[in-house]
């Protein structure tokens, strides 16, 4: 299979005759380069995508088979920790008893509970009037000085999009006049002076465009940087608990969680003969 830099490395040099007698076009390299730069980043797209699909799978069935297993352990390590603290009472015990517990029965923030419409004091004032059919309070109003409103009219006069002459002056003036009423809504005198010096500039002159050449690269590293993303990606999923479970036996990964399950089995009947003898 040839690499992509067998691929770049057979590309005829600057000056080579082409088959038509033609001097190839100083591009060439750079299109050819490309074009093997993206087939490469496909199949690297296909197996990163590839290995997530296998690691969301066995995350799926990892939880499916283990994590009753795991509920029961958590269980059992607070009833051990609440046993334990009620026999002797010590301090630093109840905690890791609270502690136990805490995590078996997470509580949430209030905050939480209703996303952001309240806190420990009660309703927000918003959440209060819109349940209650009230009306909110109303920011306070912004009242636009003389200068202000000076600087607005002029804008508004000279910039107002029925003055354009075709669509995409249309456009530029329908942009412009939302950043001027922007301003003015806020009172901004200094942004309002900013924009009319932009405005008594004139529209900017279109800029240079690239050069096929300068397309090319920067298509080139386009590539690159895509393919350093899924980079990170296929680390963090191989080094997140599944994927490295799943690598430990990729053709058999049953056998994996039969293996697990057998190690939280015991486990579980570790604690339950702790807390048997805690309780006895």
């Amino acid at each position: 299979m040839t690499t992509p830099e067998a691929e770049q490395g057979g590309v005829a040099g600057e000056g080579r005759v082409t088959p038509q007698g033609g001097v190839p076009r100083p591009e060439e390299r750079l299109e050819r380069a490309v074009r093997a730069a993206e087939q490469a980043l496909i199949e690297y797209e296909i197996a990163v995508e590839t290995f997530r699909i296998e690691v969301e799978n066995f995350e799926r069935l990892h939880h499916q088979k283990l994590g009753p297993m795991y509920t029961r352990l958590d269980e059992l390590d607070a009833r051990i920790a609440e046993a334990r603290a009620a026999r002797t009472g010590d301090p630093e015990d109840l905690r890791k008893a609270d502690e136990a517990r805490a995590r078996v029965m997470p509580m949430p923030g209030v905050e939480e509970l209703f996303h952001g419409w309240m806190d420990g004091q009660g309703l927000f004032p918003e959440a209060a009037a819109m349940l209650s059919d009230q009306p909110v309070q109303p920011p306070q109003r912004v009242r636009p000085s003389d200068e202000v409103r000076k600087l607005y009219r002029e804008l508004a006069r000279k910039a107002h999009p029925d003055l354009a002459q075709d669509e995409t002056e249309r456009e530029r003036r329908e942009e412009f006049i939302t950043r001027v009423n922007g301003a003015y809504a806020r009172g901004d005198e200094a942004l309002l002076r900013e924009l009319a010096e932009e405005w008594a500039a004139g529209p900017k002159p279109p800029e240079q465009g690239p050069t096929p050449s300068e397309e090319l690269y920067a298509r080139l590293e386009w590539l690159a940087q895509r393919k350093e993303l899924l980079s990170v990606v296929a680390r963090e999923l191989e080094e997140s608990a599944i994927g490295s479970m799943l690598r430990m036996a990729p053709d058999d990964p049953d056998r994996l969680l039969d293996e697990v399950a057998e190690q939280l089995l015991a486990q579980v009947a570790q604690r339950e003969a702790e807390l048997a003898e805690l309780l006895g």
